[in-house]
Parts: C-alpha cells; sequence; structure tokens
C-alpha cells in the first residue's frame, strides 16, 4: 500500500460538535485514514485516534482552538468550547496537519491504511482487514524521537 495512491486535492469543509471552529481543507491532502492505539491516544480520544493528513497550506481554521503540547515533539488540538478533537500536530511542523476524520462529511469513505501500537489495542478496538500493521516496537524503531508507550 503506497501513500501516495491516496494523495488527493478537493476541497474538505469540518467543523466541531458545536461550529465554533471551523476548518476548511482546500488542496493537497491524504483521503486515507491511518489509526493509532498508543496510550496517549487511547486517553485523549476514549478509544484510538484515526487521523488523516492535509498539508499547512491547504487549511483555513476558524474559530477560537486550544492547543496541548502532548508530548515533547507534538501538540493535540481542541475547540475550547464543546471540546471537540481537532488535530495532532508534531511542533514546529509547518508541513502538515493530522485531522480527525469525524470532523468531516466527507471523510466518511476514506479507507484505512494503516494502524499502530497494533499490540495496545484493547480488544473492543481491534480493527479488521487489510492495512499496514505495526506493533509498538516497529513503529518506535523507525521513530526514534518517540518517547515510548505506557503499557
Amino acid at each position: 500500500m503506497n501513500i501516495d495512491e491516496y494523495r488527493s486535492a478537493g476541497r474538505l469543509d469540518g467543523r466541531c460538535l458545536c461550529g465554533a471552529v471551523e476548518i476548511v481543507v482546500d488542496g493537497p491532502h491524504v483521503a486515507a485514514v491511518g489509526a493509532c492505539h498508543c496510550a496517549m491516544c487511547r486517553r485523549w480520544s476514549g478509544v484510538m485516534q484515526a487521523g488523516f493528513e492535509a498539508d499547512a497550506g491547504a487549511v483555513t481554521v476558524t474559530g477560537e482552538v486550544a492547543r496541548y503540547r502532548s508530548s515533547s515533539f507534538a501538540e493535540r488540538a481542541f475547540c475550547p468550547r464543546c471540546g471537540s478533537h481537532l488535530w495532532f500536530r508534531d511542533i514546529g511542523d509547518d508541513t502538515a496537519y493530522e485531522f480527525l476524520p469525524g470532523i468531516f462529511a466527507a471523510a466518511h469513505d476514506f479507507p484505512l491504511i494503516s494502524e499502530i501500537y497494533i499490540d495496545r489495542a484493547p480488544s473492543y478496538a481491534r480493527l479488521a482487514g487489510e492495512h499496514r500493521r505495526a506493533t509498538r516496537a516497529d513503529y518506535e524503531s523507525r521513530k526514534p524521537f518517540v518517547e515510548g508507550d505506557d503499557p
């Protein structure tokens, strides 16, 4: 599975639960989803994090956004009014956002193409289907800046 197969340049309109934050992606993005079962993502989302990538230059955000630095290398953003989770982003990365697909109606049909920390997935959140999978050890061996995951 090559991620380039899923690169797209259409427009996506998204919003938080209360509508106070609106996000428009109008340009390059990946029309496919990756899932993460690490401890931080499970705590943040309640289950797992799913996301798709969009180039920063294609993104327009309106409304107040709160940011939380969840690690030494990344932030998570949410609506301070309703609490909807909006994105995960590497700090200092002006090239990409990882948006939660549920805030974009058009992302409904994006396929799942990858899943990481599969050895940390709870029984109720195991994902079926054909997609790339990586354990904690697999993922962290390729991302040496990741500090490790809780048991």
